[in-house]
């Protein structure tokens, strides 16, 4: 799922929204800090001294624990590596395999406190969720950890490696959800084996969610629990996929990490049309597929009003504060960025795509149905009823009709909150230069079904990506670094234990 980040500003090309060339290379910007020399102060502070060049980094708390970080990446690389190697492509999804190998694991740490939730039914089969649970003292309301098991197609003609492998190579583990989302469930899942392992007194509950069905939708994953287990959503806090960091932001070579507060809410449609069917030699005007051409064609003409929301404006403010933005952004200056830049277009307006079409039998005959889908991501805020019966207006036709596939909505999540001070501050530490940009996202993720709920939901997976890296998202090559995988470990471990203990 594509996400307004800080990289994308500049670069208007549609087949490469994230893409900006950089000189640093990703992990330039934390290499240091892992290459420090750790002095433990008589205060519990952690000084870090060196590296050789004699710049100095300071990281508060966290090395109070006697944390061996190369063996834990050892750790979290061989699990990825082996959990990308079951295949939970959705569909069919079938993520039981996944839910299992996630069990052992936490068994074997003695974390027993698991609960699941079986959403298969007659259709589709393996549609299994799970909860680990580490129980805190109650004074605060629980975190949970949210990821999801499933993982997208892949066109394996496309990929250098095979996608469902798991191989490391020079540095590099390679395959379908790397990244989105079972290297982040990883992430997540070592942050709660370290807490477990070192004994650390919780205010909260976290929690560690793995979900079906994410990529389609989740009605056999969060969906299902909001419905039929509704307890789940009783968190205080969501930590989420949504953004990520990025190596350079809008032109400047300092990276920037991307967390939404956000997220456009989908609204998939279908359209159809019945009419005559016929001879094609002889052409009339009740062809079912003239009428739902027709009807695309009004749509595609439809021009609907931009606007620039509160996330939006919150994002470049921030871009701005941070110095990443020379300007002080206005309404209008976002509105003319949106011109130019595809990205930022869809974040201020209620997109439509259409994305398939079907009609006929054979070359010389008329259909007698036809359809359409089309893709709609309506803003935060938007009715999505009152968007369709625009729409309906719009088509002009009722022998076009209007079917609705998935129609969800979700509220921001405040940005001024404990937890995002957590982010900020651990960001600040682990990564030299970089800043948190609350931002939105395109895309839409299981977070809706939680700040739908009102929890607090947070999309940000910790890494830093090149331009190449981000782009593999959902497509060909995806791939994580053992660089960027242990940083992220650091990095989620530090929120999830200074947010609750």
């Amino acid at each position: 799922m594509p996400y307004l980040t800080a990289n994308s500003i500049n670069n208007a090309a549609p087949e490469m929204p994230l893409a900006e060339s950089v000189s640093a290379p990703a992990t330039s910007h934390f290499r240091e800090f892992n290459q420090t020399i750790k002095h433990t102060s008589s205060l519990g502070q952690d000084t870090l001294l060196g590296p050789p060049n004699g710049r100095r980094l300071q990281c508060l708390a966290m090395t109070e624990y006697d944390i061996d970080w190369d063996k834990v990446t050892d750790e979290a690389t061989d699990i990825l590596s082996r959990y990308i190697a079951i295949d939970t492509t959705n569909p069919p999804g079938n993520e039981e395999p996944a839910v299992r190998f996630l069990e052992e694991i936490l068994r074997k740490d003695g974390i027993e406190d698991l609960t699941f939730y079986d959403a298969s039914d007659e259709t589709s089969k393996g549609r299994l969720n799970m909860l680990a649970r580490l129980p805190g003292d109650g004074t605060a309301k629980p975190i949970v950890l949210l990821n999801h098991t499933d993982v997208v197609p892949v066109e394996r003609g496309g990929w250098d490696e095979d996608p469902f492998a798991g191989l490391i190579k020079d540095g590099v583990i390679w395959g379908r959800g790397a990244v989105d989302m079972k290297g982040m469930g990883v992430i997540e899942l070592i942050a709660m084996l370290l807490i477990k392992r070192l004994g650390i007194p919780l205010k909260r509950d976290i929690v560690f969610l793995a979900v079906a069905d994410e990529e389609a939708g989740s009605e056999y994953g969060a969906e299902f629990l909001a419905r039929e287990h509704p307890e789940i959503l009783n968190a205080e806090y969501v930590l989420n996929e949504g953004g990520w960091g990025t190596t350079a932001a809008m032109g400047t070579d300092r990276p920037a990490f991307n967390c939404a507060v956000s997220e456009k809410g989908p609204c998939w449609l279908t359209l159809s049309t019945e009419g005559r069917p016929g001879h094609g030699s002889v052409p009339h005007h009740d062809n079912a597929l003239d009428r739902l051409l027709r009807a695309l064609q009004r749509i595609q003409e439809w021009e609907r009003p931009r606007t620039v929301g509160p996330e939006l404006s919150a994002f470049f403010a921030e871009a701005h504060r941070g110095g990443y933005l020379e300007e002080k952004p206005t309404d209008d200056s976002i509105k003319a960025m949106a011109e130019e830049n595809p990205l930022i277009s869809a974040l201020t307006t209620n997109t439509i795509s259409l994305t398939t079409l079907n009609a006929g039998v054979k070359h010389n005959v008329i259909p007698a149905s036809a359809e359409a889908t089309i893709d709609c991501r309506l803003l935060p805020g938007t009715d999505a009823e009152a968007f369709i019966e625009e729409l309906r207006a719009v088509i002009d036709d009722p022998k076009v009709k209007i079917e609705r596939a998935l129609v969800s909505s979700t509220p921001a999540s405040p940005i001024d909150t404990e937890l995002m001070s957590v982010i900020k501050d651990v960001t600040r530490e682990h990564v030299e230069d970089a800043s948190v940009l609350p931002s939105v996202s395109t895309g839409f993720t299981d977070s809706r079904v939680f700040r739908n709920a009102g929890v607090t939901a947070y999309g940000l997976i910790p890494v830093l990506l090149e331009p190449a890296e981000a782009v593999t998202i959902h497509g060909h090559n995806e791939r994580v670094s053992i660089e960027n995988l242990r940083l992220g470990c650091q990095m989620m471990f530090e929120i999830v234990r200074r947010i609750s203990s």
